[in-house]
């Protein structure tokens, strides 16, 4: 299995708990945009610790970024992350990831769930093909949304957020249904991009089944 050490080039908190992370780029490298890979800390009694994080650049960038929620009273990989700083190591080990964009659609995330539909918008951005396709984003408050700037430039309308925990008047209020997928749903017969939590996966895809848009379903658990 290879392995490739990577330094630590920025890293900085972009909401109350989530990390970007931008590291060294290894030579010849490649990733295809929705992927992930395991990564671990180049510190005593954490090499062997891994965990899946998704790249949120663009192949084509000569850097590597991350975008991490973290747990710190977990006491586990992401709280040690945030003792971090520049010019520390992680290692990179193995890429993965079965998201990937083959045509336009409705994509659905939780959280953090988002985090690999970030390359897959910059790079159709970059290609200058975004089109039509759609961003329902599931969060608890305000607080929690990634990259909410570069998603309402990247989409405008098609960015739509949905707070369980937070009533405000810029944003839909409560959990996805199929009535809320219905309303922002126009064709049923959309590829549908699937990542989050694997309770809101399995309710979001019986809604669909229900709704007879469960055919072209592209997931990840996240």
């Amino acid at each position: 299995m290879e392995q490739d050490i990577i330094k630590i080039k920025i890293i900085e908190n972009i909401t109350h708990d989530v990390l970007r992370i931008v590291t060294e780029k290894p030579l010849d490298f490649n990733f295809s945009p929705g992927q992930a890979a395991d990564i671990s800390i180049n510190k005593n009694g954490w090499r062997n610790e891994k965990r899946p994080f998704t790249f949120t650049s663009l192949p084509s960038d000569d850097y590597l970024e991350f975008t991490i929620k973290t747990y710190p009273s977990h006491y586990g990989v992401t709280r040690e992350l945030l003792q971090l700083k520049n010019n520390d190591e992680l290692i990179l080990h193995d890429v993965f990831g079965s998201i990937a964009y083959t045509e336009e659609g409705i994509f659905i995330a939780g959280g953090a769930g988002v985090t690999p539909f970030v390359s897959i918008f910059r790079q159709l951005d970059s290609e200058g093909k975004i089109g039509s396709n759609k961003l329902i984003f599931a969060n608890k408050t305000a607080s929690d949304i990634i990259n909410e700037r570069i998603f309402t430039n990247l989409l405008g309308k098609n960015f739509i957020n949905i707070l369980s925990e937070e009533k405000s008047e810029n944003y839909a209020h409560g959990y996805i249904t199929e009535n809320f997928l219905k309303e922002h749903i126009s064709t049923i017969d959309k590829h549908i991009y699937l990542c989050g939590p694997e309770p809101m996966m399995d309710e979001i895809e019986k809604q669909l089944a229900n709704l007879g848009g469960d055919k072209f379903i592209i997931k990840e658990e996240f």
